[in-house]
């Protein structure tokens, strides 16, 4: 290949520009910000949970020294020490060998276990349980096979396979081999199947007994793909040569676990394959459930595309399947968001979560699978279920979008009869709300709280919403004191001209609206959720992620970071979620363009004129390179950590769920490995070598791509760091400093300090 320069531009690549240089104490702070700001806060109260029964909770409170965990209860009012912290501390220091803070501890919700005398959390990726009158915690493990993101069995490990008894006692069923077997509880076999075989088995996870012990269904299971994605820890801490670490991971296209019901009666001494008519598909069988009186059982069908989802329901005495609801989308049904449960009194039938009006609504279905009623409408959303209670004929639960004037992000809750009568909310105020209920739905705690207004958490009663008391009211004015300011929401138009786009805006610390500040998005553009912070908890990972105190840290560098949510991203209508349809390179960029130019007309200090800058994790890196790629106009730099830059190598329940199958052109199209070729800005790419998320190979393929279209980029591969690396574990001040100095460089036009020198 020839390369001709002229003289001028050989000159041009040679010359050395000179810059304002940035100290390395100015770094530091923002380095430092979470640790030195996190203490800062008091009474801000986190994670409300009730106890099984009765009228307890408990709750972690920011106090002087950090965080503790507290108990309390309705008629008490005395809030004590949910355990002994530095007892906890201990336990889990001798499990886990790191060193734990008895004011700071790695979690931030826990539930009491054996009878009060243990607590179970989850930390590290990992369940665990410490003991709270002896110095003992412990690792949970669950002994089911695993399967590769739910679709696909692990068949290198053993099914757990333990003698399943009947409700009644008289039975106990497992698999020998590949078969299904039923003895009386003296060991005698009363029944047993001929026809499992490796590639057709019985599951023993399955067996799902009837209430009244006379039948039971068990799944019979073609095996999918067994892929395995093997990844190199290249340096272990026990030895010197690498290991392989080997995991099950489907991917988008792979051949799934085909589950196929099969109905066993005992005294009849029959198996009956249930007709999969009605199911023949399948991407997942799930949540199979009898009915109280043992008349059928149900279960959800997702149909192969995410296109169709069927809630069946198969007659017991017959073996014979019916649709009960039959859900359809040309685009994609959400089972992120989906819900539905069945009903067992009266005419039976079922609860059913759907966005078939444009707008996610619950739908109320007879036994018969006719459509009794739609109990919510309107140009809002509902969130989630709470609790149906099918005695009272009444329906709690959260949503968003019903007040004129507010964000339509901020979630309230309500109470609704079946028939959509009485709707009454639970909570007010223009802010966003998170409530948990009593288990005898008579009390609830509701934290109330907005970006810019503290929380305040309060105990009310279910009936009338009436208020017990305040359980606290969070005092930030120490953080105020040290700087912290609240971020700025800004609304704009998106690509149609009509629908709002909502966002943060960061500024500095020190901001001086005289002066004009490049800008810098925080993106995360995964159709599952929506991500611009509407409560108030700034403090999150230590490189920001989507939390507020990140994207601070990295303003005070002289810069103005962003959040927004654009068309794509959930939880507003059916229409502005489908844009991501098969078009997840997409990410909401139409949306995001016209919101910083509205927000750069409105600001003179928005200065965008140079090219804007852009991070993001996971998909959020995804977004990052393909804003590089397809918008090189506007977005100049960029940071991406882990991202999935290729649809078809990452894991199949992601990508297929909002990319559908079968797999076609439209994955080459959101590719950015295949235009790779069309990057003109700065990228920084890191990632972790162990990543089980996403991976680590989309990663290195990208960079191949980049190799070989000869673009200059900036790599870090971080030993043993996983998905999260640099943005909750791993090697975070280091990985964080990278990205500051790098926006520094190529955004800020600033020389950042010789670090190996110092």
């Amino acid at each position: 290949m020839n390369h001709r320069y002229s003289v001028a531009a050989l000159l041009a690549l040679m010359t050395i520009t000179s810059h304002a240089s940035v100290e390395p104490a100015q770094i530091e702070r923002s380095l430092s910000l979470r640790d030195q700001w996190m203490p800062l806060t008091r009474d801000l109260m986190q994670s409300p949970t009730w106890a099984a029964s009765g009228d307890q909770f408990h709750y972690k409170l920011s106090v002087e020294g950090g965080f503790m965990f507290f108990r309390d209860s309705v008629q008490q009012a005395k809030p004590t020490p949910a355990f002994d912290h530095q007892h906890i501390a201990t336990a889990l220091a001798q499990a886990s060998g790191t060193t734990i803070d008895a004011m700071h501890l790695p979690f931030d919700q826990f539930r009491y276990t054996n009878n009060d005398q243990s607590i179970r959390f989850y930390y590290a990726n990992q369940s665990w349980q410490c003991q709270l009158t002896e110095v003992h915690c412990e690792v949970l493990t669950w002994p089911n096979r695993p399967r590769g993101f739910s679709v696909v069995r692990d068949l290198r490990v053993e099914a757990h396979n333990p003698l399943r008894p009947s409700p009644d006692g008289r039975y106990q069923a497992h698999t020998v081999g590949y078969n299904v077997s039923i003895q009386t509880s003296n060991g005698d076999t009363v029944f047993a199947t001929t026809d499992g075989t490796a590639d057709n088995f019985y599951d023993p996870e399955s067996i799902r007994w009837a209430p009244d012990s006379s039948a039971l269904v068990v799944m019979k299971v073609t095996p999918g793909t067994a892929r395995y994605v093997d990844r190199v820890l290249s340096a272990p801490t026990d030895q010197l040569h690498p290991q392989t670490i080997t995991q099950i991971y489907p991917k988008p296209g792979d051949a799934v676990d085909i589950d196929q019901p099969v109905l066993i009666h005992i005294e009849r001494g029959t198996a009956q394959v249930v007709n999969n008519e009605l199911f023949s598909q399948p991407y997942q069988i799930d949540r199979v459930q009898w009915q109280p009186d043992s008349s059928s059982f149900s279960f959800r069908y997702v149909e192969r595309g995410h296109q169709r989802v069927r809630l069946i329901d198969v007659n017991a005495a017959t073996a014979t399947p019916r649709t009960v609801v039959d859900e359809h989308s040309d685009t994609f049904v959400d089972m992120w968001g989906g819900f539905y449960q069945t009903l067992q009194q009266g005419d039976k039938g079922a609860i059913w979560l759907s966005e078939r009006d444009g707008w996610a609504h619950l739908y109320h279905y007879n036994g018969k699978g006719e459509l009794v009623n739609q109990v919510t409408r309107g140009d809002w959303r509902v969130r989630s279920v709470v609790h149906v209670d099918e005695q009272r004929q009444q329906i709690w639960f959260a949503a968003s979008g019903m007040y004129e004037g507010q964000d339509p992000y901020y979630v309230h809750y309500f109470r609704v009869n079946f028939d959509g009568s009485e709707l009454t909310p639970l909570t007010e105020g223009n802010a966003h709300h998170e409530a948990v209920f009593s288990a005898d739905m008579n009390h609830y705690i509701v934290i109330r709280s907005r970006v810019d207004l503290p929380p305040v958490a309060e105990l009310r009663r279910s009936a009338d919403a009436s208020l017990v008391r305040v359980l606290a009211n969070a005092d930030i004015s120490r953080l105020t004191a040290a700087g912290f300011k609240p971020p700025k929401p800004f609304v704009a138009k998106g690509r149609d001209g009509q629908t709002d786009i909502w966002g943060l805006i960061v500024t500095p610390q020190n901001f001086d609206p005289k002066q004009r500040y490049p800008v810098i998005e925080n993106i995360y553009a995964g159709p599952h959720d929506s991500f611009v912070p509407k409560s108030f908890w700034p403090f999150g990972f230590h490189s920001g992620g989507d939390k507020v105190i990140g994207m601070q840290a990295l303003a005070d560098l002289g810069f103005i970071v962003v959040q927004i949510d654009g068309m794509g991203t959930n939880n507003r209508s059916k229409a502005f979620h489908d844009v991501a349809w098969q078009n997840l390179a997409d990410s909401g960029f139409p949306d995001r363009i016209l919101w910083h130019q509205a927000a750069a007309k409105q600001f003179p200090w928005y200065h965008i004129a140079d090219g804007v800058g852009i991070y993001g994790a996971s998909a959020g890196g995804h977004s990052t390179v393909a804003a590089l790629e397809f918008h090189p106009e506007f977005y100049r730099v960029g940071v991406a950590y882990a991202g999935n830059y290729d649809n078809r190598m990452d894991k199949i329940s992601w990508n297929e769920q909002w990319m559908g199958y079968p797999i076609g052109e439209h994955y080459v199209a959101s590719s950015v490995v295949e235009h790779a070729h069309k990057l003109t800005g700065a990228l920084l790419i890191i990632n972790g070598e162990q990543d089980s998320n996403v991976d680590p190979a989309s990663t290195i393929q990208l960079v191949d791509a980049l190799i070989k279209a000869e673009k200059d980029f900036d790599l870090l591969v971080v030993h043993g760091g996983d998905h999260a690396v640099g943005r909750s574990t791993g090697p975070i001040r280091y990985i964080q400093r990278r990205q500051f100095d790098f926006f520094l460089r190529h955004l800020g036009q600033k020389e950042t300090p010789r670090w190996n020198q110092l």
